[in-house]
């Protein structure tokens, strides 16, 4: 039994799986990490590894504390991956990146593939049917456009993620609401539209922790999974192990 851990920029996402199926998903912030891990590794005994991706702050001896209890493995830079990795400046190239890239080559095979996690940031990672990883984009995700608004502006309020009942906001919270929500949900569809001006024909999977709330607003057909980046993970574990 396996336990896939992304550690993000904000919170860590876990799954529990046997062989490719999840029998449970867990988040918790980063300062519950000891105490969800004992938890975790408590209620399911028969987890004998781990492996770990991590963009954030946690150090590998922190995980190496569970050691005793499960083999340990790190998913890095000089882990195996099954595309060709043309981006100009590879070691710049984050590890989740590489991991969902690496979960939609292994899932549709000799297709091209557009992977947008929307999470903290939104991040664009296109794979072409060559398996060749081409690069993306970066923005900011739906939380910082909410704290940027606030912190950089006099007057404008912290809001949280909510659905604008109007594209024209005939108030200033819902103003911001659908400059937020549909700003982010024109620029995935015209992400989608850019690339689709290369390649009428590829697979667009959604993934991250605003997945279901932006896939009912986007015009465009995909693939929605928020836990694709724990089932890459798990993908990549295996891969590398044959």
């Amino acid at each position: 039994m396996l336990l896939a851990i992304d550690v993000g920029n904000t919170r860590i996402k876990t799954a529990v799986f046997e062989q490719d199926t999840i029998l449970k998903v867990f988040f918790f912030q980063k300062e519950k990490f000891s105490k969800e891990l004992n938890i975790i590794l408590n209620n399911f005994p028969k987890i004998d590894k781990i492996t770990v991706a991590s963009v954030g702050s946690i150090e590998k001896t922190d995980f190496l504390a569970f050691e005793n209890r499960a083999k340990i493995n790190f998913i890095s830079k000089e882990s195996i991956f099954p595309f060709s990795n043309l981006y100009e400046t590879p070691n710049t190239l984050g590890i989740d990146r590489m991991v969902l890239a690496a979960g939609a080559v292994l899932k549709f095979p000799n297709k091209s593939r557009l992977v947008i996690d929307a999470g903290t940031c939104v991040t664009y990672d296109y794979i072409d049917e060559n398996n060749n990883y081409l690069g993306g984009a970066i923005s900011p995700g739906i939380r910082l456009r909410y704290e940027s608004l606030n912190q950089f502006t006099a007057k404008l309020p912290l809001l949280t993620k909510t659905s604008p009942e109007n594209i024209i906001g005939n108030s200033t919270n819902e103003s911001i609401h659908s400059g937020v929500i549909n700003g982010l949900a024109n620029e995935i569809d015209g992400f989608i539209d850019y690339y689709k001006t290369l390649n009428a024909n590829f697979i667009i999977i959604l993934t991250g922790g605003d997945a279901d709330f932006l896939a009912m607003r986007l015009k465009n057909t995909i693939f929605a999974n928020p836990n694709f980046l724990l089932e890459s993970l798990n993908q990549t574990f295996q891969y590398n192990q044959k």
